[in-house]
């Protein structure tokens, strides 16, 4: 899957998860200041990540993820490990 997949497939779990406005949704949407989607959302985001794209996404991993497009790295880095 290549990057652009994993973006979408990204975009449609924010919206559809998370309820978010796919309008915001770039590479350089910050999740807390651009999107407000809280720590607690955050965590729901990861774990229907892991779901949606069967991979896992340790704690600290999990920690540095700030921005739509470093979730988006992240997936597309472990899909092509």
């Amino acid at each position: 899957m290549d990057r652009n997949e994993v973006s979408e497939k990204l975009t449609g779990v924010l919206v559809s998860e998370l309820g978010l406005d796919g309008d915001k949704i770039n590479d350089d949407a910050h999740f807390e200041e651009d999107l407000d989607v809280d720590s607690l959302g955050v965590v729901e985001l990861l774990m229907a990540l892991e779901d949606e794209f069967g991979v896992k996404i340790p704690d600290e991993e999990a920690e540095s993820i700030m921005t739509v497009g470093q979730a988006v790295d992240l997936v597309h880095g472990k899909l092509n490990s």
